[in-house]
């Protein structure tokens, strides 16, 4: 049994020649095992992430990797049938749907399944909804590939990738979606047969990672002292449709980020940069948002979906009015039989100022 057999690579990610060494080593211990082949009866090798054999098992090259295998699903997690019977006396009088909605998620091309970790702790602390599983490793890897990428968060929202870019990667290769699957932090929720093989849609799998990851990637991007005055402000104005209200929050947020933040990465000339710190927190917040949102004559930048109301907005850059143009496209008809007030916003950034130098608001009346 080896476990966490790509530990000592995934401590020196960042460090492309350590881990260049770390790899080329196991590598030779590897090759050691597939040369004791007619000693070993059965070997189990298990881990974070999964290195290409090409370049890490090149010289163990009969093992059956069973990552995507249907019949192990659920090898590595509990089923909702396993917490609703074997843990049916330790969770007597809690909400399963609100339980599932925290913890369950996590797919194998099989049954979905919660993390161990977190309905034992659930249970241990008196069924409390923490971040038990993620509160155990930030990923600080993730966050610093993030940032040199200059990722586009809310691509999070419609990843799609084969199987041969879900199955692998390299130091010398490294896909931060591709490790976020592996990882844990993005999971399988659909897959579709091409003439090219099979296509898998992937998407953040529950409430705790929702919340935990976005929160985690929001106080990494912006390195804001104390977030969570602007983050409670920024979700009493959506709760209360006070758009005055978000829009001094938005300000107070932008004005926080540390100059040299801007500087370093640029930040201030990309509209992106802004979305994507926009997302991160309204993400963290755990409401229902909806990035890159199709619609039959474009993309929605951002489509937040509150309980009472739903609320469009588009960014851009010292440009052309967002409000104009949700107008002009009709965004909000695809919204219209959901029957709720639907608020739509144009947000501008101005590169000069470093912060939001408008933001207009409209409502729609969904009987139009």
């Amino acid at each position: 049994m080896v476990d966490e057999y790509d530990k000592p690579i995934l401590d020196n990610i960042e460090n492309k020649e350590i881990a260049t060494i770390i790899r080329d080593e196991l590598k030779n211990f590897y090759s050691v095992i597939k040369g004791a082949d007619e000693y070993l009866k059965f070997v189990f090798i298990t881990g974070v992430s999964k290195f290409a054999k090409v370049s890490l098992f090149s010289g163990l090259n009969n093992i059956n990797d069973i990552t995507l295998t249907k019949k192990y699903a659920t090898i590595c997690g509990y089923t909702q049938n396993d917490v609703e019977t074997s843990f049916k006396n330790h969770l007597i009088d809690v909400d399963m749907n609100k339980l599932k909605h925290w913890y369950n998620g996590y797919k194998f091309l099989g049954e979905s399944v919660y993390n161990p970790f977190d309905i034992l702790l659930f249970i241990t602390n008196e069924f409390e909804y923490r971040n038990y599983w993620f509160s155990t490793a930030t990923p600080s890897f993730l966050l610093k590939i993030l940032e040199k990428s200059n990722y586009f968060l809310p691509n999070l929202e419609n990843v799609v990738k084969d199987e041969a870019m879900l199955s692998s990667f390299d130091v010398d290769n490294i896909e931060l979606e591709t490790l976020m699957w592996q990882t844990g932090y993005l999971t399988i929720t659909s897959t579709k047969e091409t003439p090219r093989g099979i296509l898998y849609t992937l998407s953040i799998p529950n409430q705790e990672v929702r919340i935990s990851l976005m929160s985690s990637i929001a106080n990494f991007m912006t390195k804001i002292q104390q977030p969570i005055q602007i983050e409670n402000n920024i979700y009493d104005s959506l709760v209360e449709q006070n758009f005055d209200k978000l829009n001094m929050a938005i300000q107070s947020l932008f004005a926080s980020i540390p100059y040299n933040l801007f500087i370093k990465n640029k930040m201030y000339k990309h509209e992106g940069s802004y979305v994507s710190v926009f997302y991160s927190y309204i993400k963290a917040l755990g409401l229902e948002l909806i990035g890159e949102d199709c619609t039959n004559k474009g993309r929605i930048d951002l489509t937040i979906k509150m309980p009472d109301s739903i609320i469009i907005i588009e960014f851009k850059v010292d440009g052309t009015s967002g409000l104009e143009q949700i107008k002009d496209k009709k965004y909000h008809e695809k919204y219209l039989s959901e029957n709720l007030p639907i608020f739509i916003g144009g947000i501008e950034f101005s590169k000069k100022d470093r912060n939001i130098s408008s933001l207009k608001w409209d409502r729609v009346d969904f009987k139009q």
